[in-house]
C-alpha cells in the first residue's frame, strides 16, 4: 500500500510538470533528498526515477525557459572544473572498482549545481527551491524529532529515521549538520515566504520544524550537532537587534532544556573535552594524519574510497573494570585498517589531492563572500527588496554551519549541500540581473532622441 501512495505522489508530481516544466526541478529535488525508492518495497526500486526526472528537469529547460535571463557565474564553471577532474581521477583511482561506485552518484550532484541555477530566473523559483529543499528534509526530520521526543533519546547510530541504511541524509551526524543548517531558512520563511504568506499557521509550522531539527542532535546523540548548534547561536546574535535580551533566553533555554537530556546524549557530549578515552575521535586524528601524509606522496589524489589502503595506530584511554570490580583508566595502543575521513577537508585532499581540496574550498570560499557582499549591499533596501539581505544571511548562515559540521564528517559531495550552494548562485545571479535592468531604463530614456525644434519664422 505504501508503495502505491508513493507512486500516485511522484505521478501527480511528474504530470504537474508537463504544465510548468520548473516542477520537474522540484521533483528531482525530492527525489535526491527524501528517496522514496528507499522507501518502498517493489515499485520504485525497478525504475530508475532519479535519472527520469533529471532528464525531463533538463529537457523542461531546454525546450521551455527564456535562455536571456540565464547567467553563468564563475561558481558554475569551477563545479564543472571539479566535476572534470573527479572523473580524471576516478580513472585512475586505486581502488577502481569502489571509485566507479561512489562516482555514479558525485557526478549527478555536482552537474546538477552546476545546472541548477541556471533555472532560478525569479524570486519565486529561488524560493520554491529553499521550500522544497526544507520539506523534503522535514519528512526525515520531524519523524527523527518525533522518536526522539517518544522514546528520550535514541542513541548514536540507533534512532531509527524510516530506513535501515545508514547513508545520505540517513546517517545520523549528517541530517544533525543539515537540521540545524537549515534552520535560518526556516526562519526566513516565518517572515518573508510568499508562496505561504506567514500567518499564524506558517510561523507555528516553522516554529515546530526548528524544534524538530533541534532535537535531531539529541535523538542521534552527534557531537556535530552540537557544534553546530552553538555556532548557529552565535550567527544569530550577529543579525539579532536586542542582543541583551537574546543572550538572556539562549541562557534561559540551555538551564531549562539540560534537565530534560537523555544520558546518552550527555555522556557522549562528554567525550568532546575527553577525546582520548573515545575511539571514535581516536581514530578520525589518525586517519587525518595518515591522509596528509598520503597527500604529500600524492599530491593529486588517490581516487574516490581511496582510504581503504589506510592502516593506522592510535593511543586511546579506556575505562575498563578489574577483577576486583574496580574501574581504571587503562592506555592502549590499538591498530586498525579501512577507516573512513570522517572529515570533508580530508576526503577531499586525500580522493582528489591538491587540486581538488583548492577547488573544493574555493567554491565554498567564494559562497560565503558572495552572500557577504549582498547582505551588505541590501542592508538598507529600496521597497520590495527586504527579504534579499536576511535570505543571503540565512543561507550564509546554512552553509557555515556545513563547513563546521563537514570537519567531522566525510560529506565533501553531500547532494544537498550542492542544492544550497545552487541557490546561492542562483539568487546572486537573479540580483545581478535586475540591477543591471535597473540601471539600463534610465540609459535607455536618456538616448531618446529629442524632438526637433519647430523652425524659426523668416521676418518678412
Amino acid at each position: 500500500m505504501r508503495d502505491l501512495v508513493f507512486v500516485a505522489f511522484l505521478a501527480a508530481f511528474f504530470a504537474c510538470g508537463f504544465k510548468r516544466p520548473f516542477i520537474f526541478v522540484l521533483s528531482y529535488v525530492y527525489i535526491d533528498i527524501v528517496s522514496p525508492q528507499r522507501l518502498t518495497y517493489v515499485l520504485l526500486n525497478s525504475v530508475p526515477i532519479s535519472l527520469i526526472a533529471v532528464g525531463l528537469a533538463v529537457g523542461g529547460w531546454v525546450l521551455t525557459d527564456k535562455k536571456a535571463d540565464s547567467r553563468v557565474a564563475p561558481r558554475q564553471l569551477l563545479i564543472v572544473l571539479l566535476l572534470v577532474y573527479c572523473y580524471i581521477t576516478t580513472l585512475t583511482a586505486d581502488f577502481p572498482v569502489e571509485a566507479r561506485d561512489k562516482w555514479d552518484w558525485v557526478w549527478k550532484a555536482l552537474a546538477f549545481a552546476a545546472f541548477l541555477p541556471l533555472t532560478l530566473r525569479t524570486r519565486l523559483r529561488i524560493e520554491s527551491l529553499l521550500l522544497f529543499m526544507i520539506l523534503a528534509a522535514s519528512s526525515i526530520i520531524m519523524v527523527g524529532g518525533i522518536k526522539t521526543i517518544a522514546s528520550g533519546g535514541g542513541g548514536y547510530g540507533q534512532l531509527d529515521l524510516m530506513v535501515a541504511n545508514n547513508s545520505g541524509l540517513y546517517e545520523g551526524s549528517t541530517i544533525s549538520t543539515v537540521a540545524i543548517a537549515i534552520i535560518p531558512l526556516i526562519l526566513w520563511f516565518s517572515r518573508y515566504g510568499t508562496v505561504f504568506p506567514p500567518d499564524w499557521k506558517v510561523k507555528s509550522f516553522c516554529y515546530g520544524l526548528v524544534f524538530a531539527c533541534l532535537l535531531i542532535p539529541v535523538g542521534t546523540s552527534t557531537r556535530t550537532g552540537l557544534l553546530c548548534i552553538g555556532l548557529l547561536a552565535v550567527l544569530m546574535f550577529r543579525d539579532t537587534k536586542r542582543k541583551l535580551l537574546y543572550l538572556g533566553v539562549l541562557a534561559m533555554a540551555g538551564v531549562v532544556a539540560v534537565p530534560f537530556l537523555p544520558s546518552t546524549f550527555t555522556n557522549r557530549m562528554n567525550t568532546i573535552q575527553t577525546y582520548k578515552g573515545d575511539e571514535s575521535a581516536s581514530t578520525r586524528l589518525a586517519v587525518w594524519k595518515w591522509t596528509w601524509e598520503y597527500a604529500q606522496d600524492h599530491p593529486l589524489g588517490g581516487g574516490f574510497e581511496m582510504y581503504r589502503q589506510n592502516q593506522i595506530r592510535y593511543d586511546t584511554d579506556m575505562l575498563e573494570r578489574g577483577d576486583d570490580g574496580q574501574q581504571r583508566m587503562v592506555h592502549k595502543v590499538l591498530v586498525d585498517k579501512a577507516r573512513a575521513f570522517h572529515s570533508a577537508y580530508f576526503e577531499t585532499l586525500g580522493e582528489q589531492g591538491f587540486p581538488g581540496l583548492i577547488m573544493w574550498l574555493m567554491i565554498n570560499v567564494i559562497g560565503l563572500f558572495r552572500m557577504e557582499v549582498i547582505r551588505r549591499r541590501y542592508r538598507r533596501p529600496d521597497e520590495g527588496k527586504e527579504w534579499v539581505a536576511p535570505l543571503a544571511g540565512a543561507l550564509q548562515a546554512a552553509q557555515l554551519c556545513y563547513l563546521l559540521g563537514a570537519t567531522f564528517i566525510a560529506i565533501a559531495f553531500q547532494p544537498f549541500i550542492y542544492m544550497l550552494l545552487g541557490a546561492q548562485i542562483g539568487l546572486d545571479t537573479y540580483l545581478a540581473r535586475k540591477r543591471k535592468e535597473t540601471s539600463f531604463r534610465p540609459m535607455r530614456k536618456a538616448r531618446r532622441p529629442m524632438p526637433e525644434a519647430a523652425p524659426e519664422a523668416v521676418p518678412a
